[in-house]
Formats: structure tokens, sequence, C-alpha cells
């Protein structure tokens, strides 16, 4: 009995195969001797009879000891399976949980949307976790809180943080702000100074192509929350990949969009998105029965501009006027680079005379460049307005630039409106009207 862990436990790994197979021979061979001599017990008689049975009890006995150890322990592999099988049933529900996260993120527009689809994941992944998500905004000075998802008073997220307060941006990889004992000793941990609220977080910043595009934090108020971190860091590095990865992708769109509407030297939209933009203002108007104004706006002696001073020069100048035309006019009007040095303004439910006295405040605006470029600048307006001068979009631009051409020849620096139409006549006179 004392060499019976010896018998039953496993050999080598190198002979393990024919180790097993002796000692279960070993067993069968004793199983035979027991029947042998409980057989022969019964046809002996006398000591030889009691010595034979006596045998017998003694290898019943041993083994049935051994089939004990052999099935605490076919209990023990057996619980080890199940819980392997549930340690792959959990990853593979996890795999696909961020297989669906990533398919959605697809879908997303936005930062609105890419947020959503984050926390919803988050939620079911990590139930017992709180978490934030931060963005940087536009300058990348700070970052905004873009969502976050809490049950317990203990996480407190701000509105907004800065980098520099921040360790895992500092160094790029995820960092721990543990602020209690946990149950095995350990003290606290080095914090963030943006982390308030007595929860313990784990902070991994969102990193895709080089950029740095937020942070992911997850919290918990639990006394073993140093543990609960190490087990889930796998999976917050995975949410913080797949939505890195999806902001980047939504940043990328928002640049081909701007790209595909903006002039890249203004910042104005561009020509195409004007004549779009003209057709749907004027069919508004005409629906509602309001004016719409159109601006046609040309820098004076651009090319001389040019020639005096640089290219670098021209472009600062056209800068600064689209910046004023920008700071001047509403964000309901539609202000584009026609071409060059010419702009052109669309302004719904504005009448002639506004848009004139609109257009006289933005040349006085522009004349001001002057002195803090140290040159002459200068610009000519040409106004038109549906239906006080014009019919359409077929004709209000080409009345506009009518009137520019007028403001030009009249001696620049100018505002000239195209004449009114008469009552009755469906298409504008190319007659002008100064309106300085």
């Amino acid at each position: 009995m004392g060499n019976l862990d010896s018998i039953i436990s496993p050999g080598p790994v190198s002979s393990g195969g024919a180790m097993t197979m002796a000692r279960r021979m070993a067993v069968h061979a004793v199983q035979v001797a027991s029947a042998v001599c409980a057989a022969g017990s019964f046809l002996a008689e006398g000591t030889p009879a009691r010595v034979l049975a006596g045998i017998a009890a003694m290898t019943a006995l041993f083994t049935l000891a051994i089939g004990i150890r052999y099935g605490r322990r076919a209990v023990a592999e057996l619980d080890g399976h199940l819980t392997l099988a549930a340690e792959a049933s959990a990853a593979r529900s996890q795999v696909e949980e961020l297989f669906a996260m990533t398919d959605m993120l697809q879908a997303a527009d936005d930062h609105e949307d890419a947020a959503a689809v984050l926390m919803a994941s988050a939620e079911r992944l990590l139930p017992d976790l709180d978490g934030a998500l931060y963005l940087f905004n536009n300058s990348r000075d700070r970052l905004d809180l873009a969502q976050s998802w809490s049950r317990r008073p203990g996480f407190a997220p701000a509105a907004t943080l800065f980098p520099e307060n921040c360790w895992a941006l500092k160094r790029g990889k995820p960092h721990l702000n543990h602020r209690e004992h946990d149950n095995n000793g350990r003290g606290k941990s080095l914090c963030c100074p943006h982390a308030v609220g007595k929860a313990s977080s784990i902070e991994v910043p969102m990193m895709a192509r080089g950029q740095v595009f937020g942070l992911l934090i997850l919290a918990s108020e639990a006394t073993d929350a140093h543990a609960q971190f190490q087990d889930v860091t796998r999976i917050a590095r995975a949410l913080a990949d797949s939505i890195s990865l999806a902001l980047s992708n939504i940043a990328l769109r928002e640049k081909l969009r701007t790209q595909s509407l903006r002039d890249p030297l203004t910042g104005l939209y561009n020509r195409r998105y004007m004549e779009d933009a003209l057709e749907r203002y004027i069919n508004l108007a005409q629906r509602t029965g309001t004016s719409i104004s159109v601006l046609m706006i040309d820098l004076d002696n651009f090319k001389r501009l040019n020639d005096d001073h640089g290219h670098a020069k021209g472009d600062a100048v056209l800068r600064d006027v689209a910046g004023q035309l920008v700071s001047t006019l509403r964000p309901s009007d539609v202000i584009a680079r026609y071409g060059g040095e010419e702009l052109l303004v669309i302004m719904p439910k504005c009448g002639l005379e506004h848009a004139a006295a609109k257009a006289e405040l933005l040349r006085q605006r522009v004349e001001a460049l002057s002195a803090a470029h140290g040159a002459q600048v200068s610009a000519s307006f040409g106004v038109a307005t549906v239906p006080e001068t014009a019919t359409g979009a077929g004709d209000v631009v080409t009345m506009a630039d009518t009137a520019l051409y007028a403001a030009k020849q009249a001696g620049k620096n100018r505002v000239t409106t195209a004449p009114r139409r008469k009552r009755g006549e469906d298409k504008a006179a190319p007659r002008l009207a100064a309106a300085n």
C-alpha cells in the first residue's frame, strides 16, 4: 500500500506510454492473483484455505484502493478539462464580440457612433468595470470626454484632461492608477493627476498609424483591482486597438471629404460645392418666398501684388481676406473660392439693400488689410439678388459677375449692384446701378 502512489503516478514523459502500460499490466496481474487465491480458498481446507482467503482479501483491497485513486484522478482531470473548456468558450465569446465590434465600427460615421459602439462592447465584455473614452480636440492641446459608462459613484471622469497630466500618454503605454491597498498587500501606485474618485483605473492610449487619437480608461472599486486589471489588460488593449483604428479611418474620411469640398489654401468651399449649394438655396428661397443674394468678389491688382511681393504674399493676402469674410458673415452664408483671386458668397434670406450694405462692410475690412501686409489690398464687389435682380440660379451669378465687371470699370475698390427687375419682366436686363 505504501508504494501505491508510485504505481499509479505517471512516469517520465519520454517513457510515459510504456510505464502506463506496465502499471496497468501489474494491476491486472494483482487482480488475477486475487481471483486465483479466492478460488483456491474454496478448494483448500484448513490453514491453506485461510491463507489463500487472506491473500485474496488483501489483493482485493489493494485493487480497490487503486480504483479509488484512479477515480479521484479521473475526476480531477475531468474538472480540469471542464475548466479549460469553459475558458476556451469564454475566449471564443470574447473574440466573437471583438469581431462584432470591429464590424460595427466599420459603419461608424463619426466619433459619436464609434464611442457608442465601444461602450456597448465594453459593457458586454467587461461588465464589472466602468469606463470612459477621451478624444483629442482639433488643436490637440487637450482631450475631451466623448463617452463614459459608470454604475458606481467612485468613478467620476472629468470633462477634459490634458496630455501633460497623463502618465499613459507620456509613456505611450498602459498605466495603472491603483489607489488603495489590495488583498495581497500592494500599496498605492503612482496615479495620474487627472484621476479623481476612489476607483482604481487602467489607462490605455489609443494609437493607430503612428498617431495617438485618445485614451481609454477602465475603472474598478474592487479591493483586488490590481489582479482584475491584469486579467483584462489583453481585452483592454484589443478594445483600444479596434477603436483607434476606427477613429483613424473616420479622420481619413473626414480629411478626404474636406478636401473634396474645401479649397486647400483658404479653407473656403470650392466651386463644385458652391454650385450645388446655390441650386439648393435658391430652390428653398423660391418655396419660402424669401430673397437670396450673391456677392461676387475679386481682389484688385492681384497679379501686380504677386509680381511685386511674391506669391507667398499673395497667398497670405488670400487667406486673410477669407478670414475676414468668415468672421464678418453669418454661419449660414456660404463662402467659396470661385477661382484664382475671385470669391463668391451666397447669402440666404438677404435682400439687395442688406447684401449691398454687408458688401460695403466687407470692402472696408479688406482694404484695412493693407497696413498689415505692407501693400495695397482692395477688392471689388458685384451684388445680385433673387428675385429682385435675377430669376434663379441660371442668371444670378452672371448678374453678379456683370456687376463686378462694372465695379472694375468704374475704378475698382467699390460695390456695384445689378439693376432691379421690372414688374412682369422674366429676365433681368443687363443694366447696372452703382451702390455708392
